[in-house]
């Protein structure tokens, strides 16, 4: 330990001289590198031919040129081969690798091969057209097209575009394109909840549809599952359209009187659902007298039907206003016909023929019971509760002057009675509107 002690401290600085400090005996380069280095140097360089290209027959680069040359040289070298700059061993064949278009190539006949891996395109497993491979895409088919969300969002456009167009052919076109035979009882509960807070020609379109997609591509049981769904979701309906369930029973009615359900349906589902209003109320609408006539109208005059029987429908209402003096249950049935565009024609026929060629009487005689005088009543009525705007009635008035003279042959005292009739609307409008009016 004394030794040690007395020996100076070894640092990065002291270390060359406390190890060599003279630096001697530290040769820069080997001795083996200086010899080689010397042969080389007395060696004279190879003559070389610039223009000889070939090798001596027997060498290893005799055999690598060989390889690699001899193709170029007969006009069959191929690049592709090369991997890289190599010589082309362990190349991968094409059909082994990923195709430009991204989509992998399997071998069925290889041991590992998955037939759930090979390119598929999701279809309807009871769907007899689906099943198997499909031909545009060209790829198997597993499962429906679409989700259920999707499939009932393409449902809803297509209805959209039906009640513009009024094409059940292209309705049932679609169906069948998306093929999704497993969501087909959905498209029943879809096309009938969105009709029901529109108006009754919609309605009428959507009873009209249903019965051209029975039995194709909506067979017997679809129609039947359709149903069930929407009688299952009534509550939901109902919180959004108050009378979903009148509605509701007017389908089903209708659908059975279409041959789209059986009869048969509606008694099971009062068995499975007993109580029910809509079960009831339906029963009740195919019992009736005459019941099929008049299900064939059961959304009304304002189901799209053509001038003349909405002529025909507001020739009853007046007459059975005159009769019933009711303004709230005659207001109900303008409702219904949907035409607000039309109701001038109303103003017209409710003073022309039902007033004045009834009676002919001068109001001035008789007030109280004047058809003229209930008219008068009833048209303001509807014009202060906004079913019919008073531009309406103005262009009814303005016809009536138009057909004045036509109107003396029949009734002589029409000038004073239509006369009459404008006085008498004056003092059932606002006083806001009668200005506007004048």
């Amino acid at each position: 330990m004394a030794d040690f002690a007395k020996r100076s401290e070894v640092t990065i600085q002291t270390m060359g001289k406390v190890h060599n400090p003279s630096g001697e005996g530290v040769r820069a380069v080997s001795q083996q590198a200086q010899a080689k280095f010397l042969k080389q140097k007395n060696t004279p360089p190879p003559e070389t031919n610039d223009h000889e290209t070939k090798t001596k027959e027997g060498t290893a680069k005799r055999n690598i040129t060989r390889k690699k040359t001899d193709p170029r040289e007969t006009g069959n070298y191929d690049s592709r081969n090369k991997k890289q700059g190599g010589h082309g061993k362990g190349k991968w064949k094409d059909d082994e690798l990923v195709g430009y278009d991204g989509e992998e190539v399997l071998d069925e006949k290889d041991p590992l091969y998955d037939e759930a891996e090979a390119p598929y395109v999701l279809g309807s497993h009871e769907d007899p057209v689906s099943e198997g491979f499909h031909e545009v895409e060209g790829k198997k088919i597993y499962g429906p097209m679409l989700t259920l969300s999707e499939f009932k969002l393409q449902v809803q456009e297509c209805v959209h575009e039906y009640f513009d167009s009024c094409d059940t052919d292209e309705v049932i076109q679609t169906i069948e394109e998306l093929q999704c035979q497993e969501f087909h009882p959905d498209v029943v509960k879809k096309v009938i909840s969105i009709s029901l807070d529109k108006h009754p020609r919609e309605r009428e379109l959507v009873s009209r549809l249903l019965t051209c997609l029975h039995p194709t591509p909506l067979s017997d049981a679809d129609m039947e599952t359709g149903f069930n769904i929407l009688l299952d979701s009534l509550d939901d309906l109902t919180t959004d359209v108050p009378d979903a369930r009148t509605m509701i029973a007017n389908f089903l009615a209708r659908a059975v009187v279409d041959e789209v359900l059986p009869p048969a349906y509606l008694s099971e589902q009062n068995n499975q659902r007993p109580g029910e209003i809509v079960i009831e109320k339906a029963i009740s609408l195919l019992t009736r007298e005459h019941s099929t006539a008049r299900l064939e109208r059961v959304w009304g005059p304002g189901d799209g039907r053509p001038v003349d029987e909405l002529k025909v429908a507001m020739d009853q209402l007046l007459q059975e206003y005159l009769l019933s003096r009711e303004l709230d249950e005659c207001a109900r049935c303008v409702k219904e016909l949907d035409s607000a565009h039309y109701m001038h024609e109303l103003v017209k026929r409710g003073v022309k023929k039902i007033a004045m060629e009834q009676d002919g009487k001068d109001s001035a005689t008789q007030h109280e019971k004047s058809s003229i005088d209930a008219m008068a009543a009833l048209f303001g009525f509807l014009v202060k509760n906004a079913i019919i705007s008073e531009y309406q009635v103005k262009k009814g008035v303005d016809r009536l002057h138009r057909i004045l003279d036509d109107l003396k042959l029949d009734v002589p005292t029409a000038p004073t009675l239509l006369q009459d009739f404008e006085n008498m609307l004056k003092e059932e409008l606002p006083p806001s509107q009668n200005a506007k009016k004048e």
